[in-house]
């Protein structure tokens, strides 16, 4: 086969590929089980109302191990006032905040380890962000300077990043 014939093949297969979309994997017996396992707990959660659940058990860079759950019932998330969650999410809107609680998850813990990284910012803007953090709930002070991702954070801050990507 000529390189012109070799090249036209291959530009074809490429359209093809191109517009058949993502690989959407199929759906076997078991795929849903903790969904199984928060219908049979709940069974409202069958109904229309439904309820929603997010748990996990990571082990972060630094080797410590969180395991962690939490469900709520839909018509109580409904009923409240979502705004309260705005600075929880507004605490998580910026790329230099997200990173510090990356660097902190990886052992980086206080701010004069976390100003020597490069692209974070001068030290006040650094403590600006660690305010910000802590005052959402996502870091804590554990004395002496240092900061910690808590425990009860650790999971619901990988679920919501995970959740985020397209």
């Amino acid at each position: 086969m000529d390189l012109e014939a070799r090249v036209a093949e291959l530009e074809r297969r490429m359209a093809e590929l191109e517009s058949a979309g993502p690989a959407v994997p199929a759906v076997e017996e078991g795929d849903f089980w903790a969904l199984e396992a928060l219908k049979a707990r709940h069974p409202v959660a069958q109904d229309a109302d439904g309820a929603v659940l997010f748990t996990g058990a990571v082990r972060v860079p630094t080797g410590h191990r969180y395991e962690w759950q939490y469900g709520r019932l839909t018509e109580s998330l409904f009923e409240d006032d979502w705004s309260e969650a705005a600075d929880s999410f507004a605490a998580l809107g910026n790329p230099v905040r997200l990173r510090l609680l990356a660097e902190i998850l990886a052992g980086t813990s206080t701010a004069a380890e976390l100003a020597a990284l490069d692209d974070i910012g001068t030290t006040g803007q650094i403590y600006h962000h660690l305010r910000q953090l802590t005052g959402a709930g996502w870091l804590h002070s554990t004395g002496r300077g240092r900061h910690e991702v808590p425990a009860g954070r650790v999971v619901p801050l990988l679920v919501m990043l995970s959740a985020a990507r397209p």
